[in-house]
């Protein structure tokens, strides 16, 4: 059993959330019992065994849905019998068996009494047998929630974890299945929660994959849906209730002084191959749209809140300027509404008429900004991508 020279390990519960994991989770389960004495099986609907059976002849208690409501909604019914036990704080194990009960003993030195840290288990991802899949949704989840919490994460997905309760049980989330393990990442972040990571085993096999209750097109449409849902709230400019204050630094006296280091921050900000491509994109798609004499505060906005390159997107969005794109704009604006060209093309038929040109343009950009953006977000993309491969080679020399 685990001893702790700073916090009460018996306010430390592990919740193993279960769904047909019938080889696997008594396993699970019972190792994560050996370091910890409080374990909570979550039984989200099984069909392929009793799995209160399975624990009968031991001290692990079993939470029963009579159907499958998904991971999320399984995870806050053990919040919610945890608070009821004064519980501090709450691992979330996967029953699958991907994850080593024994890695419970990186996190315990990290937790410290009322800490508002949730801890993600980091898997190790170099060994040759994760599946490319799993490689890109976790690249994929990261980048989102760097848009739009500002935090860098290795392992956004990873479904190992510690949940300070005091906190969690104040957050308000909506996410049922594995979409919910993002939104809690993103709204814990936004309420002023660190996201803290330590590095864990993976263990990827024929076996695990079978067992695992994540269905890619289905579950990957929910994440998808659930990003878009967070970045939309990420972009309105309403503060969000804070669970713990944090203290904010004010720079901007030094970046007056030292406006070098201002352009040096810009420089730098999500200066990743795709940060680099979804700010040139961004701002490559709001330069096409029709925000006369308000382009420049749009995207600064815009980079701001999603903590974009706000360098490389105004230089895009710059792309945009007057007259070629919005000409362009207008004559496909002009064709989708009239099925005809506009054949008398002039500054004065089209800049000289903006509020008869204006539905033209704005139904041009609308079909022109998406393909642009994606375009430019491609092209940047490759080049950042070829020049940091370049930078990595120079490095190692």
């Amino acid at each position: 059993m685990l001893q702790s020279n700073t916090i009460d390990i018996s306010r430390i519960w592990i919740v193993v959330p279960t769904f047909n994991n019938k080889d696997t989770v008594f396993y699970v389960a019972s190792e994560c019992r050996k370091r910890i004495q409080h374990v909570l099986v979550v039984d989200d609907g099984s069909t392929d065994v009793n799995v209160e059976n399975l624990f009968s002849d031991t001290d692990i208690i079993v939470l029963r849905h009579e159907k499958n409501l998904g991971k999320g909604m399984a995870i806050r019914t053990a919040l919610q019998y945890l608070r009821s036990r004064d519980a501090d704080f709450m691992f979330t194990i996967d029953a699958d068996g991907q994850h080593h009960p024994e890695d419970i003993e990186r996190f315990i030195p990290l937790l410290k009494p009322d800490s508002s840290a949730i801890i993600i288990g980091a898997r190790d991802f170099n060994s040759p047998d994760i599946p490319g899949r799993s490689r890109f949704g976790r690249a994929f989840s990261n980048f989102w929630l760097h848009l739009e919490t500002g935090c860098t994460i290795n392992d956004s997905q990873s479904g190992f974890r510690v949940y300070p309760v005091k906190y969690f049980s104040q957050m308000k989330v909506s996410g049922r299945y594995y979409d919910f393990e993002i939104e809690v990442l993103t709204r814990a972040a936004w309420s002023g929660l660190e996201l803290n990571q330590v590095p864990v085993q993976v263990l990827y096999s024929p076996a695990v994959s079978k067992t695992s209750s994540f269905r890619p097109f289905r579950d990957n449409l929910r994440i998808a849906l659930m990003h878009a849902r967070l970045v939309g709230r990420r972009l309105l400019p309403l503060p969000y209730p804070e669970l713990v204050k944090r203290s904010r630094k004010e720079r901007s006296i030094n970046f007056v002084v030292h406006p070098v280091k201002l352009l040096k921050v810009l420089l730098k900000e999500n200066a990743t191959p795709i940060g680099l491509a979804f700010s040139a994109a961004m701002g490559m798609f709001l330069g096409v749209l029709p925000l006369i004499s308000v382009h420049i505060v749009v995207v600064v906005y815009v980079a701001a809140r999603l903590h974009l390159n706000k360098v490389m997107a105004l230089g895009t969005q710059n792309l945009c300027a007057p007259p070629f794109v919005p000409i362009a704009c207008a004559e496909l604006g002009h064709f989708m509404l009239y099925k005809r060209w506009l054949s008398d093309v002039t500054w004065k038929t089209v800049f000289g008429e903006i509020p008869k040109r204006l539905l033209e343009w704005l139904v041009g950009s609308l079909i022109l900004a998406p393909v642009l953006a994606v375009i430019v977000g491609a092209v940047v993309f490759f080049i950042a991508r070829a020049i940091q491969k370049k930078s990595n080679i120079y490095a190692t020399q």
